[in-house]
């Protein structure tokens, strides 16, 4: 069995978010298979062109790490070619990454479905792409392991044209399922289903949420970006149809390469009728919520939403929470109820209450709309059918006519 690579952070201080980025840091690194061995931190005044952070304390890190083979460098931040090569050279020709390049490479070991492996690639061969000017040989030197995954050496022995090429028809793939993602919406419209995003950080258990709304199976696992591909699921609250969306998480930080080639799974939550932020309750939930909406803002996202803070069991005293937020636990199914009362409370202005009678020489066209009904009851008397049930008011005129 392949032992670990070892992986040494790099932490680059420039405000007190520092801690946060480095706690994800080595979150990132154990999602990618990896084992932290340890860091260093450098306070950062002014930029090194060269090397970031200056010949002096690389001389330090050379000499922390003396006698120990196999140890990756991980920069917490975004760094050029050269300061990459510099870096590396300076470190005894260690292999150097970024933020960037892990965050990929998880995302290239996650993705699973076509479109989640084209994204993955497009956002690659992005990021890659301004940085073979010159370097190629600074490049090529990555090799396997940690960082390489995905389009690995193939790509980058290739040309720019090569690549250029190459994002055109990535993109060209994705507008095409941009295209269908468009056709499956308006399917769901005309379903009359509500659809329900699922967002926020990632790794707050926003599919086991998913699967406890639905009781689906949708992947659960203590990792970052675990779940990288949209996941929809039906259900259902007091017979009032919804369609659960799951997306991406969010990051401090998160490439925006990434955030552009998510763009087209990120629509599920752009075009819904309502979102979930959902936030860890046991961290730092203020700034999930603000990274969760900050990154959606930055792509146009206007819909109503509620704050969801989940693992609450972890919490000895809820009460100092935030009373704007619904405390849930999906772990232990507590608060659901509340949640689901909250959902409905939110398209209670949308839904009436209505009772139809359908006489039966006109079942064959109330059952043409009857999906827009969500029915609570029916019976069959002299009159015809007798429905109670909610409706949409968009939809309203539409069986107006057999209202009483």
């Amino acid at each position: 069995m392949c032992s670990q690579e070892k992986i040494f952070i790099i932490q680059p201080i420039f405000n007190d978010n520092w801690r946060v980025l480095h706690s994800e840091a080595v979150s990132l690194i154990e999602s990618a298979g990896g084992a932290y061995c340890g860091s260093s931190y450098q306070i950062i005044k002014e930029i090194n062109p060269a090397t970031f952070i200056g010949s002096g304390k690389l001389q330090e890190i050379s000499q922390t790490l003396s006698g120990i083979d196999g140890v990756t460098i991980l920069f917490n931040g975004e760094l050029s070619p050269s300061q990459t090569l510099n870096i590396s050279a300076a470190l005894e020709d260690r292999k150097v990454i970024d933020r960037t390049t892990l965050i990929l490479d998880i995302f290239a070991r996650n993705a699973v479905t076509s479109e989640g492996k084209i994204q993955v690639e497009l956002a690659q061969l992005k990021y890659i792409y301004p940085r073979l000017k010159g370097k190629g040989a600074a490049l090529s030197r990555l090799g396997g392991g940690i960082g390489s995954r995905g389009p690995g050496e193939t790509q980058l022995e290739t040309d720019r044209r090569h690549i250029r090429l190459r994002i055109k028809y990535l993109e060209k793939k994705l507008d095409e399922t941009e295209t269908r993602r468009a056709l499956h919406n308006e399917r769901r419209i005309k379903g009359n289903a509500k659809i329900i995003a699922l967002v926020g950080y990632t790794n707050t258990g926003k599919s086991s949420l998913m699967n406890l709304l639905t009781g689906s199976d949708v992947l659960e696992k203590n990792a970052l970006f675990a779940t990288l591909d949209p996941t929809a699921r039906k259900f259902c609250i007091e017979n009032v149809p919804f369609i659960l969306v799951d997306t991406v998480g969010f990051i401090q930080q998160l490439p925006h390469d990434i955030v552009e080639a998510f763009k087209s799974t990120l629509e599920s939550a752009l075009n819904c009728d309502l979102a979930l932020f959902v936030a860890d309750a046991s961290d730092d939930y203020s700034m999930q919520f603000e990274t969760t909406l900050s990154t959606l803002s930055a792509l146009g996202f206007d819909k109503p939403y509620l704050k969801v803070l989940n693992k609450c069991d972890l919490i000895e005293d809820t009460t100092s929470l935030p009373s704007d937020c619904i405390c849930i636990s999906a772990k232990q199914n507590d608060g659901i109820d509340e949640l689901k009362r909250d959902i409905l409370k939110c398209f209670a202005e949308r839904l009436l209450d209505v009772k139809l009678v359908i006489p039966y020489e006109e079942l064959k066209n109330y059952y043409a709309v009857s999906s827009l009904v969500s029915e609570t009851s029916r019976k069959f008397t002299e009159e015809g059918l007798c429905v109670e049930g909610k409706v949409d008011m968009k939809y309203l005129s539409r069986i107006e006519k057999y209202a009483r």
